[in-house]
């Protein structure tokens, strides 16, 4: 139980309360900009001959949807000066760059995502919901089968976020930064790269998220014996 809770603590809790520090202390509206972050993609969207790709709010986190090829970001932040809204924004389109090219790792990283998505899908409805029952039952065949299924799509979801963290990497700094070291004046570049690294590393929480379910399966597994 101690490592559980030290686990907790130091891989997850602390982690997601560094991002959300390196997102907000960036988020304060900075009237002398030019442009709010709506402004800035279109202006980015226009430089990389991206006119099809469209900007919009959501409230399911940001990102860049491949299918609409849509840059949606979270609520409130596209008409805001902040460099967490300018650097996200410049972030998310640098994905919709990574896609004009066709980079390699995005791309391999969508095709596992869409061929095994129903793994993750039926991995994490027996987790929660089946599996548990199941072990009432004290069914021994059936147990083994959903935990065999069950840690087949964690370590799916481990593979695909660490996967994952090597695109946002490049989205993040071999795209995103030049980009704002162009664009945004030098004593904002260490924010706007404080900004980039935590829009990066989400995936990283996103992973170590599923080594807690790993935990959560050992727990439940143990009440076999």
């Amino acid at each position: 139980m101690a490592f559980a809770i030290i686990f907790f603590l130091f891989f997850f809790l602390l982690p997601k309360a560094w991002l959300s520090l390196s997102l907000n202390r960036n988020d304060k509206e900075m009237l002398q900009m030019p442009f709010n972050a709506r402004e800035f993609g279109k202006i980015l969207l226009q430089e990389n001959e991206l006119e099809e790709v469209k900007i919009e709010e959501t409230n399911l986190g940001d990102h860049y949807d491949l299918r609409d090829k849509t840059v949606r970001v979270l609520e409130g932040r596209l008409d805001k000066k902040s460099l967490t809204s300018l650097a996200i924004v410049c972030h998310e389109i640098s994905h919709a760059i990574q896609h004009k090219e066709s980079y390699g790792p995005l791309m391999r990283r969508t095709e596992i995502v869409e061929k095994t998505q129903w793994i993750s899908k039926v991995g994490g409805l027996i987790l929660y919901s089946g599996l548990p029952i199941v072990l009432a039952t004290g069914f021994l065949g059936l147990i083994k089968i959903f935990v065999g299924i069950a840690l087949i799509s964690i370590l799916l979801n481990v593979f695909i976020h660490f996967m994952t963290l090597d695109v946002e990497m490049d989205a993040s700094f071999k795209r995103a930064m030049p980009i704002l070291e162009e664009k945004i004046p030098e004593a904002y570049h260490a924010q706007c790269r404080d900004v980039l690294r935590a829009a990066a590393f989400t995936y990283v929480i996103g992973a170590l998220t599923s080594f807690l379910s790993l935990r959560y399966l050992w727990i439940l597994v143990s009440r076999i014996r």
